[in-house]
């Protein structure tokens, strides 16, 4: 194809290098505003310890995190993510939403409904972590919105799924919540190929979530072995959980063992895990 008018090849030029500055402006202030959020005072110094293992800024920069993006953490736990994702979300004008214990349903339990108060009241500081938005998460819970979110983290849940029967219920669910072209972000303790599901020990293999995820529609868009562990050997007496930061050192509250040896699965250092990005496709 000829253009005979030069003055189009300059016009096309100029846009391409502009658009390029812009991507690259783009990325620098994501990386700047993602590193702000990690190196805030707000978290404490065990949250902090933990990066070492978790890699948040590697992980976020690799899922893809932009400024002003709305954003969906699945299954907080207390909070490790959310510290660094709602002041995020506050600084670069995103949104950020977290699913809590379904106070819909009226079989809830009063401890889960505590629980759902406690997290809320921790995350209150408006002025830290800007307007923490609740959705009800539940086996009885309303189906979260359509094509609402950009970015939603699912980190280390599937196996917690996987006990439940709901792995493909959640990831349905999931893929309708997200908009075309959004992103499904993974980092989940990962199994031996081959692994077998019925074991529940807190590892799934990285082949059954890439499955899983593509049945619900997903396209896998990347791997990332930044959280890769290669001393975990995945045979602890009890599970995952052996590891820190859980540091389970008996059954069932049993006194422990004078010779279970507590400093060799500290050594181990937390779990080897896959970290993956999902992307729906546009259509």
């Amino acid at each position: 194809m000829k253009f005979r008018n030069v003055s189009a090849l300059v016009a096309l030029a100029a846009l391409a290098t502009f658009t390029a500055a812009t991507f690259a402006a783009n990325d620098k202030k994501s990386q700047k505003s993602i590193e702000q959020a990690v190196a805030g005072d707000w978290r404490s110094s065990d949250a902090k310890s933990r990066d070492v293992y978790r890699h948040p800024i590697d992980a976020l920069a690799f899922w893809g995190l932009e400024p002003g993006m709305t954003v969906l953490e699945l299954q907080p736990g207390g909070g490790w993510w959310t510290e660094i994702l709602a002041p995020y979300a506050k600084a670069t004008k995103g949104e950020f939403y977290v699913t809590a214990a379904d106070i819909a349903d009226p079989g809830l339990s009063e401890g889960a409904r505590k629980g759902r108060a406690d997290f809320e009241a921790k995350y209150a500081n408006a002025e830290t972590y800007g307007k923490l938005n609740l959705v009800n998460w539940g086996a009885n819970a309303a189906p979260l919105p359509a094509n609402k979110f950009d970015f939603v983290l699912a980190a280390r849940v599937f196996h917690g799924w996987a006990n439940q029967g709901r792995v493909d219920l959640n990831l349905a669910n999931i893929f309708n919540s997200i908009k075309p072209g959004g992103v499904l972000a993974v980092e989940q303790h990962r199994g031996n190929p081959g692994q077998d599901p019925a074991v529940k020990d807190g590892y799934v293999t990285e082949q059954a979530v890439i499955d899983a995820a593509t049945k619900a529609g997903f396209k896998l868009d990347g791997k990332s072995e930044i959280n890769a562990n290669s001393k975990d050997t995945k045979d602890h007496p009890f599970g995952v959980w052996t590891l820190p930061p859980t540091r389970q050192s008996s059954a069932n509250g049993k006194p422990v063992d004078p010779a279970f040896d507590r400093a060799k699965y500290d050594a181990i250092g937390e779990s080897d895990r896959m970290t993956l990005r999902f992307v729906k496709p546009k259509k």
